[in-house]
């Protein structure tokens, strides 16, 4: 795990938890640095200070903020920690909601693990950690940190506590606008496209990879090798195009995504009897007459058993 990016408690009630935060996740993208392509030389941001005319190094550095066109205040970070919040050192429960209510819209994309400081703080952690995993509900909290207070969510994954950052509400936009008018649709196209979610549901996606990033990692691995980096595929793709038939589109995509999956168009798995080699072919046989078939028959049948025999 990294190190700890903040310390604190989780306020619970009366109860205190004392946690750190630890990011979730990493970038995995691949970073370029700006250079001059002539002689790939680098190319780098130097911070100069407009009143003097020169560059200034990181401890000169602080923050202001612009109240007017001309009037700057400056506020330092010992200002910044000495602000009266209650969530300056606490990540405050608020509320708790269900899980379906919050809109993935308003997750900012940032997320940290909460590890428990202490022995102290693990028996409240556990606690509050299974209440959240035996039931529908989040817990909505506040906590300032970065020069900021945020929202955050926090859930359970596999028994750790898991902290979502979140928008404020007048941050979201209003998207109703954006969404086309007077365009109608039929009860079969609903209905198809309802069939062609069902044959794209899975209840597993950690089976995606980063395709770009595989390839772009590919084409620096031949540069750097001084080989030529790989061509893209010349193999045929079925042209794009407009959408002239969508319940025709709709139904194609259905098919395709039940035959990725090893289904019918039926959603039934069809079952084909693997076909019977020739019999080899012999001459054909005369056809008895009547009467010889009538004694052949007679020949056959079982003598009556006698009764005291």
């Amino acid at each position: 795990m990294p190190r700890p990016l903040w310390s604190g408690a989780i306020s619970f009630g009366l109860v205190t938890i004392p946690v750190k935060l630890l990011s979730a996740t990493e970038d995995r993208s691949v970073r370029f640095h700006q250079v001059h392509m002539e002689d790939l030389g680098r190319v780098r941001v130097r911070k100069y200070c407009e009143a003097e005319d020169r560059e200034v190094s990181a401890g000169e550095i602080g923050k202001g903020y612009e109240v007017s066109k001309d009037t700057l205040v400056a506020v330092t970070d010992e200002e910044l920690e000495q602000m009266p919040l209650p969530t300056a050192k606490a990540i405050e429960i608020v509320a708790f909601v269900p899980a379906a209510s919050i809109d993935p819209v308003r997750l900012s994309g940032d997320s940290y693990f909460l590890q428990y400081d202490g022995q102290v703080a693990a028996k409240p952690y556990v606690l509050i950690a299974q209440a959240l995993a035996r039931n529908t509900k989040v817990a909505v909290a506040k906590l300032a940190w970065h020069g900021r207070e945020r929202l955050v969510l926090l859930r359970v994954r596999d028994g750790a506590l898991v902290a979502h950052v979140l928008k404020w509400d007048d941050e979201v936009r209003d998207p109703s606008e954006l969404a086309p008018k007077e365009t109608k649709v039929t009860d079969s196209e609903i209905d198809e496209a309802l069939q062609l979610i069902d044959s794209m549901t899975t209840d597993d996606i950690s089976g995606y990879q980063d395709e770009y990033r595989k390839a772009l990692e590919a084409v620096i691995e031949a540069k750097a090798e001084g080989r030529q980096p790989p061509q893209p595929s010349t193999e045929d793709k079925e042209p794009g195009g407009k959408v002239v038939d969508l319940m025709a589109a709709l139904q194609e995509s259905v098919h395709k995504a039940q035959a990725a999956r090893g289904e019918n168009a039926g959603g039934d798995a069809e079952v084909h009897e693997m076909p019977k080699k020739p019999a080899a072919r012999k001459p054909a046989k005369k056809t008895p007459d009547k009467k010889t078939a009538k004694k052949t028959a007679t020949a056959k049948k079982p003598a009556r058993r006698q009764r005291g025999a």
